[in-house]
């Protein structure tokens, strides 16, 4: 059994991006994947097949950096070439052609995997981590990156949940709910995925939870139920027989004429009813799985333990050299960014690569010198880079770009996690400039806001634009807002010359100190 240095658990999109980013720089790793093949949550899920990671093909845009902007599918690699767009030309593309890419990635770039191997115990001792396979195969690694995913079901502590259907295996044959009532647990995607494939079939549906529903337009958090899946709203609102009910389910039981389900309603003083089902359904969401580890590495968990608790590093808060890619990132940024879905992650798994790298390989962040002489140079870089990057873009107010003052030098630091900067002193107290791109606030209606064209109002722009603050001994001293833009091109005079009064302002501040 000789040891890795790295063993990646999971071999779907998040192993694949950190496999590709280990054979870039030689590292000793293995992926280890339970199915047949990569990708193999995605030969299950979502159940209706239907992605709702958009795939604009037509963007008319030539470069393939600002094309990853609306490619919420693709991995990244230095293929330009090589993206899901060849798989399929739909906005919202079928799963199967996703399993396609992924497995055609992990062949075109040599990603060292072994499949059929579930791991069912996990252990550390003397400084390794062992790990061991259903059929008893052992393995060994340094360093352990858990890309698993959320991969078990929520299971909310209801009396009678059991006796429910779960959406991991409900049949996905409308035909088999024909004139049923039937009650889905959960207002998620999931849950509206299903409902929405149910419409024309069933006698009626209720989707039910404690909260209120959250649309995803509206918060700017694509976890949320995005439109692709809301067509059961009008259902409701336009009295068609089917709900969205806000309430507790205090009860399920099943009874010889279907599920009686007590249920205390949120918004109605504590009003309560009993209502009948034909089938329930639980589309409550997912969790990670945390019962392969042992007492010796078992890591902390975080909101409702549906996560693993982490690092600014992603790296366990209790076990060093425990590190979690892919959706399992998102408990560092929970629904203020993008970090649950590819778009985000395969940002965060590529600095990942570099936290490993200045970790336990000596090697700094990648960076780029400028000479703060003139001011222009770093100008002219910041632009550049707000135009043209999609990780800002996607992984908005959490990776962001780092300029470094040291003298007359100035070094450029890209896609550096906000929460790096803040936590772990990357900067190591110098003064520094972050760039990042996020949204402002939206007050009423989503669909009528003011829109400003001056740049003295920049701060108030709802829409995604470039925030660039300056940072002297670790505080925050000024911000500058720029100009959203309707097409995102933040290169006229009205984005540029404010932008360039604000470095020079404070670039004035570093010499004087």
């Amino acid at each position: 059994m000789e040891p890795h240095e790295y063993i990646i658990l999971g071999g779907g999109p998040a192993g694949l991006q950190l496999a590709y980013e280990f054979n870039k720089r030689n590292r000793d790793y293995l992926i280890l994947e339970a199915g047949e093949g990569v990708g193999t949550f995605f030969k299950t899920y979502p159940r209706h097949r239907t992605l709702i990671s958009i795939n604009k093909v037509y963007t008319g845009y030539d470069d393939p950096e600002i094309n990853l902007r609306w490619d919420w599918n693709s991995l990244l690699c230095d293929d330009a070439e090589f993206r899901f767009k060849n798989y399929s030309e739909r906005y919202f593309p079928p799963a199967d052609s996703y399993v396609d890419y992924l497995e055609d990635f992990a062949e075109r770039f040599q990603i060292k995997v072994k499949t059929n191997t579930r791991i069912v115990h996990v252990t550390r001792r003397d400084g390794y981590f062992r790990l061991t396979s259903t059929t008893g195969e052992r393995f060994q690694a340094k360093k352990l990156i858990v890309a698993t995913g959320l991969s078990a079901m929520c299971k909310w502590p209801i009396p009678g949940l059991d006796t429910a259907e779960w959406y991991s295996d409900v049949s996905v044959d409308p035909k088999d709910f024909i004139n049923q009532r039937v009650l889905i647990i959960g207002k998620g995607n999931s849950a509206f995925e299903t409902a929405d494939a149910l419409v024309e079939t069933t006698q009626f549906i209720h989707v039910i939870s404690p909260e209120s529903l959250k649309l995803a337009w509206e918060s700017r958090f694509v976890g949320h139920l995005r439109a692709v899946n809301n067509n059961f709203l009008d259902t409701y609102q336009l009295k068609c027989q089917n709900a969205v009910l806000d309430g507790i389910i205090t009860n399920i039981d099943k009874k010889e004429d279907g599920y009686h389900v007590s249920v205390s309603y949120t918004h109605a003083e504590g009003e309560k009813e009993i209502l009948v089902y034909d089938r329930v359904i639980v589309a409550a969401g997912f969790r990670f799985e945390n019962n392969i580890f042992d007492e010796h590495c078992y890591p902390a968990m975080a909101i409702n333990n549906r996560f693993p608790e982490q690092t600014a590093e992603w790296e366990s808060t209790t076990v060093p050299d425990l590190f979690f890619a892919g959706t399992l990132m998102q408990m560092r940024d929970y629904k203020k960014s993008t970090a649950s879905f590819i778009h985000g992650f395969r940002y965060c798994v590529r600095a990942l690569a570099n936290i490993l790298d200045a970790k336990y390989h000596n090697s700094g962040w990648p960076k780029k010198d400028l000479s703060t002489d003139s001011p222009r140079a770093l100008l002219d870089e910041i632009i550049e880079n707000v135009n043209r990057t999609s990780s800002l873009w996607q992984q908005f107010g959490s990776i962001g770009d780092v300029v470094v003052l040291d003298d007359e030098n100035a070094a450029y630091y890209r896609e550096v996690p906000i929460d790096l900067v803040k936590e772990k002193g990357f900067a190591q107290g110098k003064d520094h400039f972050v760039i990042t791109l996020e949204f402002g606030k939206i007050e009423g209606n989503a669909f009528a806001l003011e829109r400003s064209i001056q740049p003295e109002n920049a701060h108030r722009s709802s829409f995604l634009h470039p925030i660039i603050r300056f940072f002297q001994k670790g505080e925050l001293v000024d911000e500058h807002h720029i100009l959203e833009d309707l097409h995102a091109h933040w290169n006229k005079d009205v984005h540029v010359e404010p932008l360039a009064h604000f470095l020079e302002k404070n670039l004035s501040r570093q010499v004087g100190a």
